[in-house]
């Protein structure tokens, strides 16, 4: 049995975090776990609240899950504060784990904020280089390295840039570029040595609630299995993009499929 620990915030909607994490862990065949960091209130129309949990608490969540079912890979999303980030840091160390894809979940589709400019730093310098992948949209990716990606030139520099902090590979998120490459959305991952790139088209909907938690969800799902990178970005990039040609699931502002049917 294959399992991954995902490591987010809890989504009253279902439609992103660690409920959405789940669904995809286990619909792609593993047996999924979580440590919540926070409990927000929200909906496919924005977050109007957020409860962070203690770090204690996230750190003991971790400590009984590994403790007794322990994890193949790992995930995490929002990480709420500078805290939470360095109890994940020193729960990874404790246990010699594996697999950590790192999706940095700093703000909500709408722009709420959901990690504190602290927590940011902590996570460029001690989470990202403890990962074996990082995931960041290009928002994220500016946040990241402090800089302006209006371009392919200026992603691949913000990959080098993430590279060079300590990542040992980045995937940059081409979504949020308009016509990026002959209307398809693009994904440019860096290894250190050479770009890929991995596209699909473009569908043309605002129905993309809780995508960047369940592409990063089924990357890990992938690793569990024992697959190696490239191949766990193909398969994970071919199932969200089918979820959202099949955006189906109830509510007033940007939605996804409820795939478990």
């Amino acid at each position: 049995m294959f399992k991954v620990l995902t490591i987010a915030g809890s989504d009253s909607c279902c439609g992103a975090g660690v409920q959405a994490d789940l669904k995809v862990i286990n619909t792609l065949g593993a047996y999924g776990t979580s440590a919540i960091t926070a409990v927000t209130a929200q909906n496919t129309l924005g977050v109007s609240s957020v409860f962070n949990v203690p770090a204690s608490i996230v750190g003991q969540q971790i400590e009984a899950v590994i403790s007794d079912i322990g994890a193949d890979s790992l995930k995490t999303g929002m990480l709420v504060s500078e805290d939470i980030v360095e109890i994940i840091c020193d729960m990874f160390r404790k246990h010699s784990l594996n697999n950590l894809v790192v999706d940095p979940v700093i703000t909500s589709h709408k722009g709420e904020r959901l990690l504190s400019d602290e927590g940011v730093n902590k996570l460029v310098s001690d989470l990202i280089p403890l990962s074996c992948l990082v995931t960041p949209n290009i928002p994220e990716a500016e946040i990241l390295t402090d800089r302006k990606i209006e371009n392919l030139s200026d992603i691949k520099d913000a990959a080098c840039a993430m590279f060079e902090q300590g990542a040992t590979n980045v995937l940059i998120k081409g979504g949020h570029v308009d016509d990026y490459e002959n209307g398809e959305i693009t994904d440019l991952f860096y290894d250190g040595i050479e770009f890929q790139y991995f596209s699909e088209k473009r569908i043309n909907t605002d129905n993309v609630h809780g995508t960047g938690c369940m592409y990063s969800a089924a990357i890990a799902t992938e690793l569990a299995k024992g697959n190696e990178m490239i191949s766990s970005i193909i398969v994970a990039k071919k199932f969200i993009t089918n979820i959202i040609k099949e955006s189906t699931m109830p509510g007033k502002g940007n939605r996804l499929a409820d795939f478990t049917q």
